[in-house]
């Protein structure tokens, strides 16, 4: 199945404004992050109170629509999900991307706390740095289309 040229574009726009949007927003929260813990309570407060939100509004709707009009990009186009490897690591790090922000940052819990342990701050802005480097190395694929195409036996 080919999604006709000018759907397949509306597509691709979606797509790519998506993952550019999810990617500032997770740079947002690595700066208030940042910001909260070096800056003094009232604004660690504000800054924490401020990141559920971003998480909520941005970061998850953004992600599922980078992921649905990838795969849907991917299975109705030339590249196909399983035939080149960049397809299958773009997908990868997404998935990562998302299980980072699912199972290591905890903007709730760090808004609930007037001001976390030091440590678990800085481990948040880890977490956050990872999931920049991730979207990042998936732009890198988009652009270079490294490693080739995969090798599919017929049965």
């Amino acid at each position: 199945m080919r999604l006709r040229p000018p759907l397949r574009k509306t597509v691709l726009v979606v797509h790519i404004g998506a993952s550019v949007a999810l990617l500032g927003e997770v740079w947002a929260l690595v700066l208030l992050n940042t910001l909260a813990a070096t800056g003094e309570p009232a604004l660690a407060r504000g800054a924490y109170g401020l990141m559920p939100t971003l998480v909520f509004a941005g970061g998850i709707p953004l992600s599922m629509t980078a992921l649905i009009t990838g795969v849907l990009l991917a299975v109705t186009g030339p590249w196909g999900l399983t035939r080149h490897y960049w397809v299958l690591g773009k997908l990868g790090l997404l998935v990562m991307t998302i299980c980072v922000g699912m199972f290591l940052f905890d903007p709730e819990g760090m808004a609930v706390a007037a001001l976390p342990a030091p440590g678990r701050q800085w481990g948040q802005v880890a977490a956050l740095s990872l999931q920049v480097v991730l979207l990042l190395t998936a732009t890198a694929f988009s652009v270079f289309k490294p490693f080739g195409r995969r090798k599919i036996m017929n049965p």
